[in-house]
C-alpha cells in the first residue's frame, strides 16, 4: 500500500469527521440519529428539524466542499504556473472584478426605482454582477495571455487589474450612502449558508467543468515547475496551456466569489498546508490531496464562524483569514531563512 493513498485515505476519514460535525452542530441541537434518518429520506418527529437538515445545513456543506475545494485548487494551479509560492486564486483579479461588479450594482441600485430597483438589491442580481464583474476580468487577462510571452508579465498585470478595480471601488463607497455601504460590506464577509439547492447545482456544474480543465492540465503542470524553457522542450505548447489554467481559475474561483463571496487565504494555504503531509511535487497524486484538503479546511472555517450552540455567526472571511494569515506569515519567513 503506497504512502499516497494511506494519505489521501487519513484525508477522506478527516473529510467524512468535518461533514458529520457540520451537519451535527449549529444553533439547533439536533439528535445525529435523527440526521441521519432526514439524510435517508426517513421521517422524525420534529419537521424542523428535517427542514433545517435538509435545507440548510446539508446545501451549507456541500457549498463548502466544493468552494474550498475549488479555490484550493484554483491555487495550485497559480501557484505552478507563477512559480510563486505566494500566489493565489485571485491573484489575477478575479475577485477585484467580482467586487467591482458588486459595487457597481448597490451603489449604482439607488438610481432606478420600482420593479429594477426592487430586482438589484435581490440576491440573483448579486450573482449575476459578481459574475459579469469576473468574466469581464478573465476576458482581459485571456486576451493579455495571448499576447504576452513572459507568466511574470502576466502577473503583474493581474496585480495591476486588481488595483485599479479596488481604487474604483473605493470611489464608489466614497460616494455612496450609510445603507449601501453596509450591504456592501456584508456581502464582502463571504457566507456559506445563504445558497438554495438550484444555486449549488449551478455550483456543482461550475465546479466539475472547472476540475476538468485543471486535470486535462495535469502532466504539463508537472513540466512547468523546471521552468517554461523546459517545458517547452518537453512539447508543452505555453500558451495553450496557460490559457487552460487560467479558464480553471477563473471558472473555480469565479464561481466561488459570485455565489458566497471572495473567501480568503483558502487558495493560498491549502497548498503548502497539504503539502507537509504529502510531501511530493507530482500534481497527479498533489490534485486529490488539494481537493480533500480544501473542503477539509472549509468546512472546519465554517464550524468554527458557526459559533455552535449560539445564534450569532462570524463572518466565513474573517476567520479563514485567521487560519490563512499565520501560514503566509510563515511562508514568508521560511522564504528569508532559505535565502531564494
Amino acid at each position: 500500500m503506497s504512502k499516497a493513498f494511506i494519505n489521501h485515505f487519513l484525508l477522506f476519514i478527516v473529510l467524512l469527521v468535518g461533514i458529520i460535525l457540520s451537519l451535527s452542530l449549529g444553533s439547533v441541537s439536533i439528535p445525529f440519529q435523527d440526521i441521519l434518518k432526514s439524510l435517508f429520506g426517513l421521517s422524525i418527529e420534529n419537521s424542523t428539524w428535517d427542514y433545517i437538515i435538509v435545507n440548510y445545513r446539508l446545501p451549507k456543506t456541500i457549498t463548502a466542499i466544493l468552494i474550498g475545494s475549488g479555490l484550493a485548487v484554483s491555487g495550485l494551479l497559480m501557484q505552478t504556473l507563477f512559480r510563486n509560492p505566494l500566489a493565489g486564486p485571485y491573484v489575477l483579479g478575479l475577485s477585484s472584478g467580482a467586487s467591482l461588479g458588486v459595487a457597481f450594482l448597490i451603489m449604482g441600485a439607488s438610481l432606478l426605482s420600482g420593479f429594477f430597483g426592487e430586482f438589484l438589491f435581490s440576491k440573483w442580481a448579486i450573482i449575476l454582477s459578481a459574475s459579469g464583474g469576473s468574466l469581464v476580468v478573465m476576458l482581459a487577462v485571456l486576451s493579455t495571455a495571448q499576447r504576452v510571452k513572459d507568466t511574470m508579465t502576466l502577473l503583474i498585470i493581474g496585480l495591476m487589474v486588481a488595483s485599479l478595480t479596488s481604487a474604483i471601488v473605493s470611489v464608489l463607497a466614497y460616494f455612496s450612502s450609510s445603507n449601501e455601504l453596509q450591504l456592501y460590506i456584508f456581502w464582502s464577509f463571504g457566507s456559506l449558508g445563504n445558497l438554495s439547492w438550484q444555486e449549488v447545482g449551478i455550483l456543482s456544474i461550475c465546479w466539475f467543468i472547472g476540475l476538468s480543465f485543471a486535470i486535462f492540465c495535469l502532466k504539463n503542470l508537472n513540466a512547468l515547475l523546471l521552468g517554461e524553457n523546459y517545458a517547452k522542450s518537453m512539447g508543452v505548447q505555453l500558451k495553450k496551456n496557460r490559457i487552460l489554467i487560467i479558464v480553471s481559475t477563473s471558472i473555480l474561483a469565479g464561481s466561488a466569489t459570485a455565489l458566497a463571496g471572495p473567501i480568503a487565504f483558502v487558495g493560498l494555504a491549502v497548498p503548502h498546508l497539504v503539502r507537509q503531509l504529502v510531501p511530493t511535487n507530482d500534481h497527479r497524486i498533489l490534485l486529490p490531496s488539494i481537493i480533500l484538503g480544501g473542503a477539509i479546511l472549509m468546512l472546519f472555517c465554517d464550524i468554527i464562524a458557526q459559533l455552535p450552540g449560539s445564534e450569532s455567526t462570524l463572518p466565513i472571511n474573517a476567520v479563514t483569514s485567521i487560519f490563512g494569515a499565520p501560514v503566509v506569515i510563515w511562508l514568508l519567513l521560511r522564504k528569508r531563512k532559505l535565502n531564494f
